[in-house]
């Protein structure tokens, strides 16, 4: 089967049909993510997903779902409500729907929702001035902060869920600072592309930062190849757990390992280890602890056990400091209110 950008595209148009056509509930379809950014290869390792919100009249039944096209392909489908869009202009300091709906490919809508949403959105101010983006950017950081606040109470063990919400402040606060320059970035690429936008913010050593509080600075990637048959044997365990987070599901097997194979295979291996860690993370975090010996000895490996983790929770908090002076810097730049005069 021949995969390209427009075959995609293709599916997610009739996907979109079909699914509003047998939900009379669904008012709006629109595809989001690499599909639509033409500077932007949606394939990583040969394998890639198919972004799909459905905005519904009503609170839908559930939230997210994985349609499996073949072992490589599927469909990532998040279903929203209309009462999420009901002020448009607050939208612009949302820094996630904000940018999903900045720009996306309308697929289908049964009523005249996506200009109305898009109007308010881009109105009054351009989307990506410096008061908006760096409101955004305010809100991730402070999230970013309040997990780290809660990481301080960690003291004899690292459970699989404390380094997860060590991985989500990380997350947040990396995103606070590409947000600046574009939208946020998701698991697979977010070590891939980190680099491009630290270098646009002119924090180079950010990136360096990032690896460094990862414990992947010195790290052969030889040691996250070796990782891969413990973390599919892993992945394959939990997708059958019915508390397992939605994204540990069949339909993604391949969409995270080819990709890190791929990551590993490029210039910048090291990459690699923020997918395969998090989604190996939340892959123990429902099994047995007999299930995650080889998870907490890769851990070890990094110094994200209790023998290290206080130290990268302290890393994490110089970390925040250098994006919170960075956000000020900026909004000193632009005659805006920094932190501290908040």
């Amino acid at each position: 089967m021949r995969v390209t950008r427009e075959s995609l595209i293709r599916i997610a148009k009739e996907t979109a049909q079909e699914r509003a056509f047998n939900d009379r509930d669904i008012i709006a379809a629109y595809l989001t993510g690499s599909l639509v950014s033409p500077e932007t290869d949606p394939m990583l390792g040969g394998t890639a997903d198919i972004d799909i919100i459905f905005v519904h009249a009503e609170e839908p039944k559930h939230r997210r779902e994985f349609v499996k096209l073949t072992p490589d392909f599927h469909v990532d489908i998040s279903h929203r409500a209309k009462a999420e869009f009901k002020r448009p202009r607050e939208l612009r300091l949302d820094p996630w729907l904000g940018w999903e709906m900045y720009d996306p490919m309308l697929l289908y809508e049964r009523e005249k929702f996506f200009e109305f949403i898009q109007a308010g959105l881009r109105a009054g101010f351009e989307f990506n001035a410096p008061a908006p983006a760096l409101q955004r950017s305010r809100l991730l950081l402070s999230q970013a902060r309040s997990i780290w606040r809660e990481l301080l109470e960690i003291t004899d063990t690292v459970t699989p869920q404390d380094l997860l919400q060590y991985m989500n402040s990380l997350f947040y606060a990396v995103n606070a600072v590409a947000e600046l320059s574009g939208p946020p970035l998701q698991e697979r690429r977010l070590m891939l592309e980190f680099p491009a936008r630290a270098e646009t913010a002119e924090r180079p050593g950010l990136n360096a930062s990032l690896f460094g509080l990862l414990g992947a600075t010195h790290l052969d990637p030889a040691f996250i190849h070796d990782w891969i048959p413990e973390w599919r044997l892993a992945f394959e365990a939990a997708m059958e757990n019915s508390r397992v987070d939605s994204r540990i599901h069949p339909a993604r097997l391949n969409y995270y390992e080819k990709a890190v194979r791929s990551i590993l295979a490029g210039d910048n291996p090291r990459a690699a280890l923020w997918p395969l860690l998090q989604t190996w993370t939340l892959a123990v975090e429902v099994l047995p602890d007999d299930a995650s010996s080889a998870w907490r000895s890769a851990c070890e490996q990094l110094r994200l056990t209790a023998s290290g983790f206080e130290e990268h929770v302290s890393g994490l908090d110089q970390y925040l400091d250098e994006v919170e002076i960075l956000l000020d810097e900026l909004a000193t730049q632009h005659g805006l209110e920094t932190s501290t005069s908040i």
